[in-house]
């Protein structure tokens, strides 16, 4: 795995310190050997005395009325203590929303996808509840279905959702639109007239699944005070009880969360899956409840990347300069909003890419239709966009007869681009750069098992160990991609993290506690934060203490934020807890050294000591018969705005973050299998907080990128809206044997706005793999390949 990092420019209050495991360092992961080892608890496995099991009854069919639901059955088996439908709600609010609150907590009268939660059953085994679930008896009325643009739009459409009166509803055409925004600048007529060549494209992009491994599951346990615990795995405790307090029906108060071991997230543990579920059904038992989805169920619960119809044109001069861009990307977000709205944002304003386009107009929309709910997952609007307009930088290219990495280091943006939305980029954008990197790159060597001779390995093959082919008929490929991707939320939201640390002295030694709401997905925030306080504090000793509601939010653990966010938000308080520490020594010591009132001081290897080097007195002497420092503060990225909904125009974004790669592809032309033999990334990453768990997050989105490229697609009947595929039996994730050597090229270009000038980058590699993959297939074979996952009858013509 190659590496070459490098540094330019100089970030903002960065603290020269060289604590042991502090920012810089790849420190070990404290819960990596307990997850090697199987040691680890994640929410499935979380017990309580006496505690029942939920069940969640979902709809069998897509869009019905319901005329009538009998639990008789089910509340008559022995061992069920509570069935639920949507008359036992218990508050006057009944539904919940990241952003409108238009998903019911069970279907009301009607179900509008395939797999709606429609009762619940509490019971004390869980083949029991499952058992009970199955009794209850439902009668539909099936309803027409809207399953697509065409169907959605039309004159006489089913509305999804009638008489909305969400802050989107006025500004859309249609009301089966979830959210519209344009983007508008300069004037594309006028430019299209200096084209010498335009190409136009129509591109599809499957519905992927987030694949966590870790279903969806969580223990809610009743309280004294009527409230109750809810101990679960998600990306935003905060978030969850904005939205389960009111439909319990209790204050926020009364609603306590812990986060619980988390196994995987991706975007599709933002919204809330069985947590008011659990809550309801403990509440109405009075007895602990847990829920543990099994893997059908959980294709169910939780949404998709959004499947998208992308139409691009792209005009250039005879000398490669781009003159204009249009497009229209629509985004299916299925029957309930969940993120769309921002999705759409995303897609709109990222999607010219990294170029410099001066005239563009762009439309971006969401549907609402009777297909499974689509929301936030990695990459966040940005991927299906980059997937398209990658593919037409390499029309481009091959009409004016240039080589596509030139042609795209010839249009890439740099540090002072502006944006199609008037926003400046204003810290390093290293496109060109990134692309230099990984065309650099030497090649793997071709056609390898031809010279192995005996020892020739049949999995470097497509096929693999089907052992479909010795080489005939496989013909390589080399493809490049270049992606933008924002970092943080955006347009105008009041983004903030808060974290709470503790210093004091323990057994004579001075130890930090970091408590904050930042749900640990597997990033490795955890990690960085000790770190972040080690260099800070100067301490060796830092504890982290277990996410929960009882410090301020943290924000989402999305959107490439939580480095940058709650990182940030650990930096600034260690800084004010430095303060303190400071302040107590000048009280104590001040008389004995002028440094105490003239020098720049740091705490360093558990010591107060001069920007110079020289030690004043030990952290532990200074807090020792002192109280413990213990403060909580907020950390805000600077302000962004909406974007204007008739021009797109403003200042949306805190950050951007770009990738490349290099994929090279072997392609059995005879079957159409694909072996995907390399795929080498270059990435600005602004500062390394820690390398080891940098790359790591760069490999790992490049191989979902591959995923959707060649394997990962949910598919839905469009003449039923139901899921074929809820299993890893039939939907495909990579595994070890079709992943690829993933070198990595590291830049660390510091954005002076940021914390450590750190860069959020854990989206970005997910963007340009895709399209980088279908690149390399496309060179190999000649083929147009419009539409991702590619599958094997898309190459061989047998569709």
């Amino acid at each position: 795995m190659a590496q070459d990092t490098r540094t330019v420019g100089t970030p903002k209050n960065v603290t020269q310190n060289h604590t042991k495991g502090g920012i810089g360092e790849s420190t070990l992961r404290p819960d990596g050997t307990l997850k090697v080892t199987g040691e680890f608890a994640y929410s499935s496995d979380m017990w309580h005395e006496d505690m029942l099991w939920g069940q969640t009854l979902r709809s069998t069919v897509a869009h019905a009325e319901i005329v009538s639901i009998d639990i008789s059955e089910a509340l008559a088996m022995p061992g069920v203590y509570s069935v639920l439908t949507y008359d036992d709600l218990p508050a006057e609010m009944k539904n919940y929303g990241l952003e409108i609150q238009d998903t019911p907590v069970l279907a009301n009268g009607r179900v509008r996808h395939h797999g709606e939660p429609v009762a619940l059953v509490a019971a004390d085994h869980p083949e029991t509840a499952r058992r009970a679930a199955a009794k209850i008896k439902i009668d539909y009325k099936e309803l027409p279905l809207v399953t697509d643009e065409a169907s959605a739009l039309a004159a006489d459409a089913p509305l999804i959702h009638e008489g909305r009166d969400d802050h989107h509803a006025g500004h859309v055409p249609h009301p089966n639109i979830v959210h519209r925004q344009p983007i508008i600048r300069g004037n594309v007529e006028e430019a299209r007239k200096r084209a010498d060549v335009i190409v136009e494209g129509e591109y599809t992009f499957g519905m992927q699944d987030q694949a966590f491994l870790g279903p969806e599951s969580g223990l809610a346990v009743p309280s004294e005070d009527g409230g109750v615990d809810l101990y679960v795995a998600t990306q935003w405790l905060h978030s969850d009880l904005q939205q389960i307090a009111p439909v319990l029906g209790l204050p926020p108060e009364k609603v306590r969360m812990t986060l619980s071991g988390v196994g995987g997230a991706f975007g599709g543990r933002e919204d809330i899956s069985m947590q008011i579920h659990a809550c309801l059904l403990a509440l109405a038992t009075n007895k602990p409840v847990k829920i543990v989805y099994n893997r059908f169920e959980s294709f169910f619960g939780h949404v998709h990347r959004h499947p998208a119809k992308l139409y691009y044109e792209h005009g250039a001069t005879k000398d490669g300069k781009i003159t204009h861009m249009k497009c229209k990307i629509v985004l299916d977000g299925g029957a309930y909003a969940s993120a769309s709205p921002a999705v759409v944002g995303n897609a709109s304003s990222l999607s010219v890419g990294p170029y410099v386009i001066d005239d563009v107009d762009i439309e971006a929309i969401a549907l609402y239709t009777n297909n499974p709910p689509c929301g936030a997952m990695r990459g966040f609007g940005a991927v299906q966009a980059c997937f398209a307009y990658e593919a037409q930088m390499d029309k481009l290219a091959a009409k004016l007869g240039m080589d596509p990495v030139e042609f795209r280091q010839l249009n890439a943006m740099e540090m002072g681009t502006i944006m199609p939305t008037g926003q400046v980029v204003d810290s390093p954008a290293p496109v060109a750069e990134l692309l230099r990197r990984v065309k650099a790159r030497p090649l793997p060597p071709e056609r390898q098992w031809e010279t192995a001779g005996e020892s020739a390995d049949v999995r470097a093959l497509p096929g693999g160990l089907s052992n479909t082919t010795h080489g005939e008929g496989v013909v390589r490929g080399v493809g490049y991609a270049v992606g933008i991707k924002n970092v943080g939320f955006s347009e105008g939201f009041d983004d903030y993290s808060t974290a709470r640390v503790r210093l004091e002295v323990i057994n004579g030694e001075p130890v930090a506690m970091v408590h904050t709401a930042m749900a640990e997905v597997g990033q490795g925030g955890v990690t960085v934060h000790a770190q972040i306080a080690r260099t800070e504090l100067g301490v060796t000793q830092v504890t982290i203490h277990p996410a929960d509601t009882q410090v301020g939010s943290a924000g989402s653990t999305s959107a490439s934020r939580q480095t940058y966010m709650t990182g940030g938000a650990v930096k600034n308080t260690c800084e004010a807890v430095r303060e303190k520490v400071l302040e107590i020594g000048r009280r104590k010591n001040g008389s004995y050294h002028p440094a105490w009132a003239t020098a720049e001081l740091l705490l360093e290897g558990g010591k107060v000591v001069t920007d110079g080097g020289e030690v004043l007195a030990d952290l532990a002497d200074i807090l020792e018969g002192e109280d413990a420092i213990d403060l909580e503060l907020e950390f805000r990225h600077r302000p962004t705005v909406a974007f204007d909904l008739k021009t797109g125009q403003g200042d949306g974004h805190v950050q951007y973050t770009f990738a490349a790669h290099r994929a090279v592809v072997e392609v059995d032309t005879e079957l159409g299998l694909v072996k995907v033999v390399e795929l080498a990334t270059a990435q600005d990453v602004g500062k390394a907080l820690n390398m080891l768990s940098v790359v790591g997050q760069i490999q790992g989105g490049t191989t979902q990128g591959l995923g959707v490229a060649v394997m990962e697609e949910i598919i839905v009947d469009p003449n039923t809206a139901k899921v074929r595929n809820p299993s890893f039996t039939d939907y495909l994730i990579p595994t070890i044997l079709d992943t690829p050597t993933i070198p990595v090229d590291v830049l660390e270009l510091a954005d002076p706005n940021a914390p450590y000038g750190l860069r959020g980058l854990g989206e970005a590699p997910t963007l340009s793999s895709t399209p980088a993959v279908l690149a390399a297939i496309r060179q190999a074979t000649g083929l147009e390949l419009n539409k991702t996952p590619i599958r094997p009858e898309a190459l061989t013509g047998t569709l």
